[in-house]
């Protein structure tokens, strides 16, 4: 028996809400066997992080080999990356073995605030990772600082998009969840050429820790899967909705989505 293989290249969460946690859960949800790099070991739970130790950039690059020399990668995700000599490495790795289905989830800053990415690293994910992305999934705070701009209105986000489309991503997904002037999440996207606008309800909980390692890694296990962009996004929204509408509200403060309610949810329609 095969399966489709996604690689997630990301920190460790010991909430396991986010990171690799997350995007393992994820894979298994979907059907994709999941792989890993681990960029770092964070100190993490509901209420945010209290520490994180990188791994060293030599590290993550073997990890990415043995998983692409020995089992095959059909599509990969990358979250936390944390700094320029990782990003380098994570680059590097990418175009030896050719790989094409690449989602850059560009995570910046942990929802309590602590910094996930060091400042000189952003320069590095710009000109050495953008340029290998096949969809890059930024919230409007991330997009703010790849783009070089604020964004207030939809408007600006078309903008934000096209500036980051020029760094060489061939889909760029900026995700309406930081917009709070609408009850509806408006995501856009943009391939170069098309803006399309994808909506959902809007919901009201603080349960939503781990949203965008878990939407890009459904976008990823998708690509995986064979699935084009536009149906693996699709899928990817479906799947974060399910999880957050379903949330299983644990912890004190920013809980985890629930990562097997769009399975459930599919079980019952059969």
């Amino acid at each position: 028996m095969s399966a489709p293989r996604a690689l997630t290249i990301a920190g460790s969460d010991s909430g396991g809400g986010a990171g690799i946690q997350a995007d393992i859960k994820t894979f298994q949800e979907l059907d994709v066997f999941g792989m890993t790099a681990i960029t770092a070991v964070t100190v993490q739970n509901t209420l945010g992080v209290q520490g994180v130790y990188p791994l060293a950039a030599a590290a993550v690059a073997e990890q990415i080999q043995a998983v692409g020399e020995d089992l095959g990668v059909d599509a990969l995700k990358t979250g936390m990356l944390f700094s320029a000599p990782i990003i380098d490495a994570v680059a590097d790795c990418i175009q030896a073995f050719g790989w094409k289905n690449v989602v850059v989830d560009p995570v910046m800053v942990a929802k309590g605030g602590a910094d996930l990415l060091l400042q000189d690293a952003v320069d590095a994910l710009k000109y050495k990772l953008l340029p290998l992305a096949r969809i890059v999934t930024p919230n409007i705070p991330e997009a703010e600082v790849l783009a070089g701009m604020a964004i207030l209105t939809l408007e600006d986000r078309r903008e934000a998009a096209v500036r980051i489309a020029e760094y060489g991503a061939r889909m760029v997904v900026i995700k309406g969840g930081h917009d709070p002037s609408t009850d509806q999440v408006v995501d856009l996207l943009y391939d170069g050429h098309t803006f399309t606008l994808l909506e959902g309800r809007r919901i009201a909980t603080k349960h939503t820790h781990g949203t965008g390692c878990t939407f890009s890694a459904a976008i990823t296990a998708e690509l995986a899967k064979g699935s084009e962009v536009l149906e693996a996004v699709g899928t990817g929204r479906k799947f974060i909705q399910a999880a957050i509408e379903d949330a299983v509200e644990l912890g004190e403060g920013s809980g985890p989505t629930n990562h097997w309610a769009y399975r459930r949810r599919k079980e019952l329609v059969r």
